[in-house]
């Protein structure tokens, strides 16, 4: 399967560079998964398309502010990006997997003061992709110095500041450690929450730290021959527990965003039963991949020939889903983390 087959041209003024004052002011494309019908609505609208014994799955986690901005004892300066924290057989250990710009300055053994000296980062390795392993050391509470210190970590394509960093959370995140937003999330609020908890929808959580290797550009010509990131994840016997009862009693499964669809398709076995587990996940879903829990899909508009949009194309069709990315860029919706929305059942 080429990578070419899913780009599209899409014009640079439809990349949403800021959020919208209301979250669920967005739009809302909503596409029939069989056949390719399409509704034009506003989020709001996503609890009439949610019936009552459905169950909505959201990820929990946070953003950290992941960015850090130091220098060398020389002087040099280094960015530094926080990837995902890697065990130890220290627990006490602070270890991360980072990206370093630049990175030729930043060998074994290097190392970064940021924030006066409040933190500091040795490298402990250098990974063959070019990331690093850092040791960082700090006085009090590393969580504590990284929210005084560190900046939010916008993706590549978002050129304008963000006033309110909390624009880039889920009103439900919880749990720290992504160096992204699920972004198919920031349309939510609590009261369009709760108006579906009162309409008999059930809402379970998963936690999928998001990485970096999310905006990675698919670099192979063949899509079976991309490597994909990998993801930490948790999912509690609670949650599977409610997607047990849901599936057993014909309800649909519903994931908000990709992070959550991965997580679901992660841990279930072949006949969709869930069991709670906390690992780490690779999984790589396009087109040809079999479904074993989802049955609806609420996400954003994605990146041409991206992972993602490959894995909605494997969930509702490539041919009807590259016609909505069509349709969305004739009717001008947003596009991206701050952009609009699509929900496929």
């Amino acid at each position: 399967m080429d990578v070419k087959d899913f780009n599209y041209d899409l014009p640079e003024e439809l990349i949403a560079q800021v959020p919208l004052k209301d979250r669920t002011a967005s739009r809302l494309m909503s596409i029939n998964r069989n056949n390719g019908d399409i509704e034009h609505l506003v989020f709001r609208d996503v609890i009439s398309k949610l019936n009552a014994g459905d169950c909505l799955v959201l990820n929990d986690t946070r953003v950290i502010p992941a960015r850090l901005y130091g220098a060398k004892k020389t002087g040099a300066a280094m960015e530094v990006v926080l990837l995902h924290r890697v065990e130890s057989d220290n627990p006490d250990d602070l270890l991360w997997e980072v990206i370093l710009r630049p990175g030729r300055r930043a060998h074994e053994g290097a190392e970064i003061f940021f924030g006066d000296g409040a933190l500091k980062a040795e490298i402990v390795s250098v990974e063959e992709n070019g990331n690093r392993i850092a040791k960082f050391t700090c006085d009090g509470v590393f969580e504590e110095v990284l929210d005084k210190i560190g900046i939010m970590p916008l993706p590549p394509y978002i050129k304008e500041k963000l006033d309110d960093p909390e624009r880039y959370q889920t009103v439900y995140s919880r749990e720290k450690g992504s160096a992204a937003a699920p972004t198919a999330g920031l349309h939510f609020t609590d009261e369009i929450l709760d108006e579906l908890r009162a309409k008999g929808v059930k809402i379970a959580f998963v936690t999928l730290h998001v990485g970096l290797g999310t905006f990675r550009p698919v670099k192979t010509e063949k899509v079976e021959e991309h490597f994909m990131h990998e993801e930490s994840y948790t999912i509690s016997a609670e949650t599977c527990n409610i997607i047990n009862e849901t599936k057993k009693n014909g309800g649909r499964v519903v994931a908000v965003g990709t992070t959550s669809c991965r997580v679901l398709e992660s841990v279930s076995d072949e006949n969709g039963f869930m069991a709670p587990k906390a690992d780490s996940t690779r999984i790589f879903i396009y087109p040809g991949y079999r479904f074993k829990v989802l049955d609806g899909l609420i996400t954003n508009f994605h990146l041409p020939e991206s992972t993602l949009i490959m894995l909605v194309s494997a969930f509702a069709g490539k041919d009807n889903v590259m016609n909505a990315y069509h349709e969305a860029i004739k009717e001008r919706y947003r596009f991206f983390s701050f952009g609009d929305a699509m929900i496929i059942l």
